[in-house]
């Protein structure tokens, strides 16, 4: 059983993948001030939950974009799985050429999102990620990693109104039921996410513009489910995207992972 580790700037996301199958998957906060002995504790009683134990992991493998978090998982990994962890960069086979001007600068959970969506969907693809950014990354018909859009995320978006405007409150993410807001929450409920919206739909229109084909489209990360339904633009949501791009990464280099 492989343990996928995706860490994102606010969550990290942990999935239980036997062979093929993502038989459990679990999220927690991304927080730094956690040690990785925290760590092991909390993956523990993770598996535990599941009738698994550490026991019965034979490796990790792990997407990244906060550093710091990276040592502290791949210092968990080996204290407590007696396994060095793959870290996902790209430098590691995976099948996708990155036609971009650095590679080294693309996020790995943004190399993740690639391998899967060239190993499970029609191409040529856009994915779109609903993370602390909003990313968009696009794959061409014959498999290529040809670039993206990072825009804000929504929850950054409305953090930011929030401290910049004093006299705003602070609101639940969830769709009015009119356009035109009649108070102050109903109004940042329509433009936070309607303002989604048309984000994704304007940026995917461009890209298939600039392309001059018609591309599908696959979502995922925690507001896909809510903004996605409403788009005109999204064809797929797979919330489980990137763990599967890590199992995947897992499975086309587990041969060059030696133990410890």
């Amino acid at each position: 059983m492989i343990l996928a580790v995706d860490i994102g700037n606010t969550n990290t996301t942990l999935g239980l993948f036997s062979d093929s199958t993502l038989a459990y998957d679990w999220r927690t906060t991304s927080s730094t001030h956690r040690t990785s002995d925290e760590y092991g504790v909390l993956i523990n009683q993770f598996l535990t939950n599941a009738d698994k134990s550490i026991d019965t992991l034979t490796g990790i493998v792990i997407s990244s974009v906060v550093p710091s978090l990276t040592d502290v998982f791949a210092h968990m990994s080996e204290k407590y799985l007696s396994r060095t962890p793959l870290i996902v960069s790209h430098e590691l086979d995976f099948g996708v050429p990155l036609l971009i001007d650095d590679p080294q600068q693309l996020g790995a959970d943004r190399i993740c999102n690639a391998v899967a969506a060239v190993r499970d969907y029609d191409l040529p693809l856009i994915v779109v990620d609903f993370g602390t950014a909003t990313t968009f990354d696009v794959i061409s018909k014959n498999g290529e990693y040809l670039g993206g859009i990072i825009a804000p995320g929504v929850e950054t978006s409305a953090e930011d109104l929030f401290r910049r405007a004093a006299k705003l409150p602070k609101i639940d993410f969830h769709f009015p039921e009119k356009i035109i807001g009649t108070n102050t929450v109903h109004s940042m409920q329509s433009g936070i996410m309607n303002g989604a919206i048309a984000v994704v739909d304007s940026i995917v229109t461009a890209i298939e513009n600039e392309l001059g084909e018609k591309v599908n489209t696959v979502a995922t990360g925690g507001f896909a489910h809510l903004i996605i339904p409403k788009c005109a633009t999204v064809d797929k949501i797979n919330t489980h995207l990137t763990l599967e791009g890590l199992n995947y990464i897992w499975q086309m280099n587990n041969e060059k992972i030696g133990d410890k």
